[in-house]
């Protein structure tokens, strides 16, 4: 070939290899790369104007890049904030959902049982006048016990109720018997008579199911519906490990890195990482769906027969009505009382001088209803449970349900109609590997996230176990037993009381393994000593505490 020809030639290849290069110069630019890093809050100082070569990138790939070393640390972190707070937003309705419900049931126990002492005390203040308030103490004690068990103390309801009753026979029997003389050991040989002698007739009895059982299930709601606030609170404070926070890089900022900015991640691709970064609490799924059912059938018990509100609400007029059955069986129940624990001694001439009829001769008064005060700023707990059983349906599924939640977000994937216009971890393409399954042991063949299936978080752990024991606790109160509430922690067998059914056939129980009371029959318990009442009566914890109370006090 002449050299002219050759001189003329080349220089024209030459200038078509430069062509291509030369059209690509716009798509090298970094200028949306820096006008959307920017946007986020970070100095421009740190990113070039065109790109450059990305030996030095330890996440995204090693092409031609808009980051710098800089760059990409800084958007690693960014990426590790922005799904910490994906994960807390997402998980806003739970969390709320059982701190605001927790505050309005507590709000509506607490002042329910002010409102019971409320008005028991004013109703005996002008039913029984000065005769009352000479024994007030014996009644206040009995709501200081119902309210210290009610808030997680070490309160047995039966043992505390019976020592009430054995209590209020023992200031009555001197009340009606004013011209006799009775020494402290003579008053326990009377309070041993109360289930013997049922003065206050079948009032007391009664009462200790109604109040055992409702006491019970609201206890346990309550202490459930704080389980859940913490478990909540917890989980959705989430620490990535290593491996996430370089997946949700690479699913998030790779694309700046890559010049395509607005190129937002494959629905798919989102999904894989999150439910590797999710692995952990995806686990906690089946625990918490066990806890949300038990704390649903709670509830169903607190609208009906464990009903706290329609216990509390009349057991000042129960309690007025046992009063007036001891009035009226005074004559016979002092005379057995007299032949059992022996003739007592004169009382002086001036206190034998009051009669009976002087010191206690009122008559129980039919209370108003109109003349109740209202509980909870007017809320009744049917309304407050109907509500709260919608919540919890809604709760339930909800940890591994957060990958879905999150990768639907429009800020965060570009969704599931555009599959071959997004971000798939190398490319804009579509995503081609298969979704992996909910949970750790699910994630061993992770495409995107690099997940050690042996070590389970030890703090999701701990939330299994105490939604395990709360789910315990619960079905036990369900079935109108009670259990240990000195710590919440640790697993309880069940310590407490009996089947909580009256006259009427329990409903069906759950299918569990622990420890509870057999079921009684309501006419065996009124031929059984007080120690077998003790042992199969549902309205056992709160009245432990009262009795003891009212022991130390007038012993």
């Amino acid at each position: 070939m002449p050299s002219w020809i050759r001189a003329v030639i080349l220089p024209l290849s030459g200038l078509l290899l430069s062509l291509p290069a030369a059209a690509d110069v716009k798509a090298r630019s970094c200028s949306e790369v820096r006008q959307a890093y920017g946007a986020k809050g970070f100095s421009l100082a740190d990113i070039p104007y065109q790109e450059i070569a990305g030996e030095h990138l330890r996440i995204c790939p090693q092409e031609y890049t808009c980051c710098t070393t800089e760059m990409e640390d800084k958007l690693s972190q960014q990426s590790k904030l922005e799904f910490e707070n994906l994960v807390e937003e997402t998980s806003h309705f739970v969390r709320t959902t059982f701190v605001s419900r927790h505050k309005k049931f507590d709000e509506f126990f607490r002042e329910l049982l002010e409102n019971a002492e409320k008005s028991l005390n004013d109703m005996f203040v002008r039913t029984y006048g000065m005769l009352y308030m000479q024994n007030s103490e014996v009644f206040q004690d009995l709501f200081t016990e119902l309210k210290r068990y009610y808030t997680g103390g070490n309160v047995n309801l039966e043992e505390m109720l019976n020592d009430f009753w054995a209590r209020l026979l023992e200031r009555m029997f001197q009340l009606i018997n004013p011209q006799y003389q009775f020494s402290e050991d003579y008053l326990e040989c009377v309070s041993k008579y109360t289930d013997q002698l049922k003065p206050f007739g079948d009032v007391p009895r009664k009462l200790k199911i109604q109040v055992t059982r409702a006491f019970i299930a609201a206890r346990t709601f309550v202490q459930g519906l704080t389980v859940g606030r913490e478990v909540a609170n917890r989980v959705s404070k989430v620490s990535p490990t290593p491996g996430c926070i370089r997946a949700l890089m690479k699913m998030l900022y790779c694309p700046y890195c890559r010049g395509l900015p607005s190129v937002r991640p494959c629905n798919n691709y989102c999904l894989n990482v999150m439910k590797g970064c999710l692995a952990n609490q995806a686990d906690l799924d089946t625990e918490w769906n066990l806890f949300i059912d038990a704390m649903l059938l709670v509830a169903e018990r607190l609208e009906g027969p464990f009903n706290i509100e329609s216990v509390m609400d009349p057991i000042d007029v129960k309690i007025s009505e046992a009063i007036m059955n001891m009035q009226e069986n005074s004559m016979q129940v002092s005379a057995k009382v007299f032949q059992g624990c022996g003739q007592p001694k004169p009382a002086p001439a001036l206190r034998s001088a009051r009669s009976a009829p002087e010191n206690f001769n009122t008559r129980f008064r039919p209370y108003n209803p109109e003349e109740r005060p209202t509980t909870a700023a007017g809320t009744s707990l049917d309304r407050l449970v109907t509500d709260i059983k919608e919540k919890l349906k809604l709760s339930k599924k909800v940890w591994s349900a957060l990958p879905y939640a999150i990768c639907k977000d429009e800020s965060v994937t570009a969704g599931t109609s555009n599959e071959e216009e997004c971000w798939n971890g190398h490319s804009k393409a579509r995503y081609l590997p298969e979704i992996m399954n909910d949970g750790l042991t699910n994630q061993i063949n992770n495409p995107e996230v690099e997940v050690d299936i042996t070590r389970p978080d030890t703090l999701i752990r701990q939330q299994i176990m105490a939604l395990r024991v709360m789910t315990n606790k619960l079905k036990n109160a369900y079935n109108g037993n009670d259990v240990n509430f000195q710590d919440t922690s640790d697993e309880s067998s069940g310590s407490g009381s009996g089947s909580g059914c009256m006259d009427d056939v329990c409903p069906t129980e759950f299918e569990f393994v622990t420890t509870e009371a057999p079921a009684v029959d309501p006419d065996r318990r009124e031929e059984e000593s007080s120690g077998a009442q003790l042992s199969y009566s549902l309205v056992s914890w709160p009245l432990v505490g009262l009795v003891l109370a009212l022991q130390r006090r007038y012993r």
